[in-house]
């Protein structure tokens, strides 16, 4: 499952969650120091594991 990193707009905290694509698309999260809404997604750096070919 992926790890979103959001930052909340209100109280300044960064935080991760880890959220399905479906769930992701349906809207922001809560922050979980404050309890907003008003959440922004933050870009952050990702890896991807692939089999290596021989």
């Amino acid at each position: 499952m992926p790890m979103y990193e959001y930052k909340c707009l209100d109280c300044g905290k960064t935080f991760l969650v880890a959220r399905s694509v479906k769930d992701h698309e349906s809207g922001p999260p809560f922050c979980p120091s404050c309890q907003s809404s008003h959440v922004e997604h933050l870009l952050s750096a990702f890896m991807a594991k692939t089999s290596r070919k021989s």
